[in-house]
């Protein structure tokens, strides 16, 4: 990965990006000796592939894993253990040479547009601030600023001004600016609508969709907003816990989900589903911890499908789908419409 054109292309059947075994530890507890005692299974072995220009989604609650899933893949975080191959390059082992070579291929979106621009830095310095590595002259930069603002659709004069003085929307825009910024050809987009206003949500999607198409991107989206991902996602990752419960293409997934937590977060949203369930599910007992987990699947406790073996094993992605491309890890998955009679009779 020593340069852009090193690079080599992966034949059409090769994920572009191929995540495999990814868990991340972090220590809760040590002994007198600092020896780890306790930890938090923050990301625990989970196996994803990304298709060169899609949208993958990757859902599920807060605290479910996504934000650090997603840090794991670009290396923003040490991994415990994993690897993550981009175009067939493992990013885990990459030297620093290396690394920097995949981060002008690779970008994020981060949520929170007020937090992640500095307020000391005009716009023209925060959009050009990673060109340092592409070769260009001031006139260079300078130009290319302005064309960035102009695909985010922010306008020329905003080069002089600082962050502070935008909106949260045109905020946004300039950190997706400043993603673009070096050409990447993969972006993760981290929750990156839910801290703006509804009625702003749409434009920054819209923006997303509109670029994806304009410059052949890839992305991994990260929400917790089942609306926002059957909005703009091809296929949807649904995670719980530091786990991947279920993978399919989006509309499988609206029509026909089949773990019990997709069909909890779908209830809850019913406009969106085509199964005629009429009733939300609501999930009884507590979320359980992700210190120092159990062997059992990590769902158990709130399921409303629970079996005996539930509570002793861990289910993992089958390798064989359910559906069209439609994977599940679950001990006792069913259609909405048995879930939806299986409710009504209680």
């Amino acid at each position: 990965m020593s340069s852009a054109a090193s690079i080599p292309h992966p034949s059409p059947s090769e994920p572009f990006v191929s995540v495999r075994g990814l868990t991340k530890h972090f220590v809760v507890e040590r002994d007198v000796v600092g020896k780890p005692k306790s930890l938090l299974a923050a990301v625990d072995g989970v196996d994803l592939d990304i298709n060169r220009g899609e949208v993958l989604g990757l859902v599920g609650e807060s605290g479910s894993g996504k934000s650090t899933l997603a840090r794991l893949i670009l290396r923003l975080l040490p991994a415990t253990s994993g690897s993550v191959l981009f175009e067939g390059r493992d990013v885990l082992t990459a030297s620093q040479k290396e690394l920097r070579d995949f981060r002008r291929h690779a970008q994020i979106i981060f949520q929170d547009p007020f937090g992640s621009l500095d307020p000391r830095m005009k716009v023209s310095s925060i959009v050009e601030e990673g060109m340092g590595h592409l070769g260009l002259s001031k006139a260079e930069r300078r130009k290319r600023v302005a064309e960035l603002l102009s695909l985010v659709h922010l306008p020329a004069r905003a080069v002089d001004r600082y962050a502070h003085e935008f909106s949260g929307g045109q905020r946004q825009r300039i950190s997706i600016a400043r993603a673009l910024a070096v050409n990447p050809t993969f972006l993760i987009a981290d929750e990156p609508v839910s801290a703006l206003d509804v009625s702003v949500q749409s434009h920054i999607l819209n923006l997303l969709q509109e670029l994806r198409e304009q410059l052949s991107l890839t992305y991994l989206f990260v929400t917790h907003d089942m609306s926002v991902v059957n909005h703009l996602a091809d296929r949807v990752a649904v995670m719980y816990l530091g786990k991947l419960v279920e993978i399919a293409p989006v509309d499988e997934l609206f029509d026909n989900p089949r773990h019990p937590y997709t069909q909890a977060l779908l209830s809850s949203v019913p406009s969106l589903t085509r199964t005629g369930i009429d009733r939300r599910i609501i999930l009884e007992g507590d979320i359980p911890t992700a210190v120092d987990p159990v062997a059992a699947c990590r769902f158990a406790g709130r399921c409303f499908r629970v079996q005996d073996r539930c509570r002793n094993h861990v289910p993992e992605l089958e390798k064989v789908p359910v559906a069209r491309d439609h994977f599940v890890a679950c001990f006792n998955p069913a259609s909405f419409a048995e879930v939806a009679d299986e409710l009504r009779a209680r």
